[in-house]
């Protein structure tokens, strides 16, 4: 097979040691990011089979009905609304779901907790500019993180949390809010005692059409001057513009913030890279070693798995049945 891999920004992908299960077919990989369909056709048409790094490329109906000979694609992690998996049914094209883990992006939240109430990259940035001891800090310790979306991700982080000596404050559906409780936390009277009560307040929700902008600049605007939020779910959880109105307008006073829309981000003068008060890194929640390993090895499994006869994991099955 011709097994097409794209936006391997880093050119990690090779130096894998589960790209050697690809060993007996073509495989081209692409180290840069377009968005252009037209570009996209040029690249994907001979491709068999691609292999995408999670959300990267988007899979539109416009780009799959000018690839006839593409057969299968395998996602690293889970699907989401980046592909559209209608359209590749139409087309015949199978579909197949990885696996992830919430251990890389909870502990790069954790990790943007601790660095935007102790102000590191601020203190690092002043004593690399000759300066010595600029900003004052604060701990964890003492603190209400407030967890909106109790699943994987938000039950480790509630966990951190604990051990830090930070008490828990989940908001949510009605199930995840009984969850926590279940487990010793407090579970939010309603969103707006979640965003004005919180020290901290951290998303970690899917996005969906029902999730879209769920975050509006009104909540925003409740939280603590001395308040953070963090965000690396999905910008577009927020409601455009408000987390960079709300930052200027110092309610919250800070943001550690790891997605952007649209991606990637190039631009050095990105109205976030201005600010002070922010800390940006670029979608790092997955990008880790061991999660790359766990990612790419099920998608090359499942490509193999297809290629011999034996489909598995296919979220749209009924291509199948052709």
């Amino acid at each position: 097979m011709h097994i097409i891999i794209p936006d391997d920004y880093q050119n990690a992908v090779p130096a894998l040691a589960c790209f050697q299960l690809l060993e007996g077919h073509q495989v081209t990989i692409y180290n840069d990011t377009v968005k252009d369909t037209k570009q996209l056709v040029a690249r994907f048409k001979d491709a068999d089979a691609l292999v995408l790094t999670r959300e990267r490329t988007a899979i539109t109906e416009e780009l799959v009905s000018q690839l006839p000979n593409l057969k299968f694609i395998s996602q690293t992690g889970k699907l989401s609304n980046h592909l559209n998996l209608e359209a590749c049914t139409r087309y015949n094209i199978a579909v197949a779901e990885g696996i992830g883990s919430p251990v890389a992006p909870a502990e790069l939240t954790w990790l943007l907790i601790m660095n935007a109430l102790r102000q590191v990259p601020q203190a690092i940035a002043a004593m690399k500019a000759g300066k010595w001891q600029t900003n004052i800090g604060s701990t964890v310790n003492g603190k209400r993180i407030g967890i909106w979306g109790y699943g994987k991700i938000g039950k480790l982080i509630a966990g951190y949390a604990k051990a830090f000596g930070a008490e828990v404050i989940v908001w949510g559906s009605e199930g995840s809010r009984a969850q926590a409780v279940q487990d010793g936390h407090r579970a939010a009277a309603s969103k707006e005692a979640f965003f004005s009560q919180t020290d901290v307040v951290t998303l970690h929700l899917r996005l969906a059409a029902s999730t879209r902008s769920i975050a509006k600049a009104a909540d925003l605007a409740l939280m603590k001057p001395e308040a953070v939020l963090v965000n690396t779910s999905r910008a577009e959880l927020i409601e455009e513009g408000a987390l960079l109105n709300a930052l200027t307008q110092g309610r919250p006073g800070f943001a550690a913030v790891d997605v952007y829309e649209p991606e990637p981000i190039y631009d050095k003068d990105y109205p976030l890279l201005q600010l002070p008060n922010v800390i940006c890194t670029p979608h790092l929640g997955y990008v880790e070693q061991n999660s790359y390993e766990l990612y790419f090895r099920k998608a090359f499994e499942n490509v193999l798995a297809f290629a011999n006869g034996t489909p598995a994991n296919i979220a749209n099955p009924e291509v199948l049945k052709v």
